[in-house]
């Protein structure tokens, strides 16, 4: 396997004083943080080939491939990218398509093929590549699932990696797949060809507000996110909501043991599973609390049509996602840890469109896969949130049973930190985690 490039002194240095300035709560930028910002790499770019399933506005591969094209804000500063897109394919060219014009401005070249993104001839002269199958037209099973062909754009590289004999980091957008058994076969096929995998959404790694960062090892008994979106599949919301719940919860004592039950609640079904006890109201009530977006009135009157997906992990440890449409929007997110008698709380903080400003520390985070040749976070993260929100689907398909299956049970150790972005201002929101205002049941 070919080495990385290695992140400039200034960037490493830069990354660690802005860390210490956060985790010390200071609102001051580091010196060498401001440094690294304005002072371009001293080494040559690294080559990056991206393979999206459309380049049109506002599209995924828009905004984070266009991080890379373009630059991007990091810690207040603009950050000249140390990696180059050398070339670019689009699974779909649709009438507002920007990859040709995108391309050809910024000398990248358009290719017909994935296999033609990593070098000619069927040859490998990139140094990283970008998955972005997310947006476009493409199939929708009958569990809701859109069917976009991660799974077959990846197997399409992980083969240009075998016919020459080495593997270049690569970063997978949101999913691994919609279809677990096919998420497990992309975990195997990275494992065995020692692949850099990163793969996942933005959620884990945008701001929180307050910022919290779970020590590992944290006595968690358990945690709730909610969240309220009707746009489209409900597949696309309810992983991103996974990803907020699992980024937190993994922090358990001794890592992720994984997953020993998934079950799909919705309608009355939801509320009753609430009044027995199968998820917390106290937790719910917690994270609305820090959510800007909460709606006045009571959340059952408020929601009319409420989805959950109820977690039990392989340690007992319980997690809930609650889709509440009409009573928040943003991702909040509480846990009750063990001996502490209040609830731990927050939200994701999203930065609204047209800029996506959360769409700045996912590429902050590739570039640190990229240039390090090492994931920022494990990849097996985003193997159990697909893998739950494909049996969560099955539930809900099967007449909302539980379902039990040996592919939940995924074993792995989180990242020391959670490389989330920090420094947001507390505005709208308590800065205490443990602060909760009253909410209505």
């Amino acid at each position: 396997m070919s080495a990385a490039k290695p992140f400039s002194a200034l960037s490493r240095r830069g990354f660690l004083a802005t860390a210490s300035v956060a985790v010390s709560g200071s609102a001051a930028l580091a010196p060498a943080a401001a440094q690294a910002a304005s002072n371009p790499p001293a080494h040559r770019p690294l080559r990056v080939a991206t393979i999206n399933s459309i380049y049109r506005l506002r599209s995924h591969a828009y905004h984070i491939a266009g991080r890379l094209i373009h630059g991007y804000e990091w810690n207040g500063f603009y950050r000249e990218p140390e990696c180059r897109v050398v070339r670019m394919y689009n699974d779909q060219s649709p009438e507002n398509d920007l990859g040709p014009e995108v391309c050809a401005r910024h000398g990248i070249e358009l290719c017909r093929t994935p296999e033609e993104t990593l070098g000619r001839d069927g040859g490998l002269d990139v140094d990283a590549v970008l998955i972005i199958v997310e947006h476009g037209d493409y199939p929708v099973n009958e569990l809701g699932q859109i069917q976009y062909p991660r799974y077959e754009m990846f197997e399409r590289v992980m083969n240009v990696f075998r016919k020459n004999g080495r593997s270049v980091p690569v970063f997978v957008d949101k999913h691994l797949s919609y279809d677990h058994t096919k998420a497990a076969k992309m975990i195997a096929t990275a494992r065995e060809l020692k692949v850099p995998l990163l793969a996942g959404s933005s959620l884990p790694v945008t701001w929180r507000r307050p910022d919290i960062e779970p020590p590992l090892g944290t006595r968690f008994e358990e945690g709730l996110a909610c969240f309220g979106y009707d746009r489209g599949p409900a597949e696309i919301y309810l992983f991103h909501a996974l990803e907020v719940l699992q980024s937190q919860m993994e922090r358990r004592p001794g890592g992720e043991t994984g997953v020993r039950s998934v079950q799909a609640l919705s309608g009355d079904a939801v509320w009753k599973a609430g009044d027995e006890g199968r998820w917390s109201w106290d937790l719910l009530k917690a994270a609305i609390a820090k959510c800007p977006s909460s709606n006045v009135g009571p959340i059952r009157e408020n929601v009319k049509n409420p989805l959950a997906f109820l977690v039990e992990y392989a340690d007992g440890t319980r997690g809930a996602v609650l889709n509440l449409i009409e009573q928040v929007s943003d991702f909040g997110f509480a846990a009750k840890i063990r001996g502490v008698s209040r609830p731990m709380a927050t939200y994701f903080h999203l930065p609204p469109p047209p800029g996506a400003r959360f769409f700045d520390p996912l590429t902050w985070n590739i570039e640190r896969l990229f240039l390090d040749g090492q994931p920022p976070y494990p990849a097996e993260r985003t193997w159990l949130t697909s893998t739950v929100l494909d049996w969560g689907l099955r539930s809900l398909a099967a007449g909302q049973i539980s379902q039990t299956d040996e592919s939940l049970a995924i074993h792995y150790q989180p990242a020391a930190l959670s490389c989330h972005a920090r420094g947001v201002e507390t505005d709208l929101v308590s800065t205490s985690a443990f602060d909760v205002p009253a909410v209505q049941g």
